[in-house]
């Protein structure tokens, strides 16, 4: 019973010591409130946090320069000019009328720029020997119903001629004198023979070099061939 006072001096110590330390002990400071509606963190707290996004900003971009172009359309109107020609050519359409000798043969001709010899659709082509040198004996038709003329000429030398979908021929040359409005020339023709001519005379340039034009645009524009008139 002597240890009773004792005891309570020692718990009613040990009680002092623990309410002073309780008081002098700093209080806690409080959390920081969080706002738990907002959904991004800011740019420090996303630079805070390992493993985070940043935040998607929004890019506004200027809007381009427009540029108004005033663009102005000059149309030209072709004009047609007349060409002089000169007063020593003959001008041809792409079709005309020619005489023909030997043979007095009035022709309907197609003028065609586009070859380099004249040629001649004939009948009933033999070639033979004449005095030592190579002869050829053809018809040649009006077109019409009068009779063929038979023409002898000798040869001068002969053309080979290859056509797409034709056989390559060998045709004869002769010289034939083609008479056209005012002008004559004795010119290398190649005689052939082929029924799908829709002219009998193709007139090529060996005729026209040196001494006329043509105007395709036009046809028998020397009128319907007559052979020179000769002055005695």
């Amino acid at each position: 019973m002597r240890f009773l006072p004792l005891f309570s001096l020692l718990l009613m110590s040990q009680l002092l010591v623990g309410c002073e330390s309780l008081f002098s002990r700093a209080p806690a400071a409080a959390p920081e409130p969080v706002n738990v509606f907002e959904d991004t963190p800011s740019a420090a707290d996303a630079a805070a946090l390992p493993g985070q996004c940043p935040p998607v900003q929004a890019v506004v971009c200027a809007e381009p320069e427009v540029k108004v172009v005033e663009r102005v359309i000059e149309r030209k109107f072709e004009t047609i000019v007349e060409v002089p020609v000169a007063k020593d050519k003959l001008v041809l359409g792409s079709q005309e009328y020619a005489m023909v000798e030997p043979g007095d043969l009035r022709l309907k001709a197609q003028i065609d720029t586009g070859v380099a010899t004249s040629s001649l659709h004939v009948e009933q082509l033999t070639r033979f020997e004449r005095d030592g040198s190579d002869w050829v004996r053809f018809n040649v038709s009006n077109g019409d119903d009068t009779e063929a003329v038979k023409i002898e000429l000798p040869i001068e030398r002969h053309v080979r001629v290859a056509r797409p979908g034709f056989d390559r021929q060998r045709r004869p040359i002769v010289n034939m004198s083609l008479t056209i409005g005012d002008v004559t020339h004795m010119v290398e023709v190649n005689l052939v023979q082929r029924g799908d001519f829709d002219f009998p005379l193709q007139v090529g340039r060996n005729f026209l070099k040196d001494s006329a034009v043509v105007d395709v645009s036009r046809r028998f524009v020397q009128g319907n061939g007559q052979l020179p008139i000769v002055s005695k």
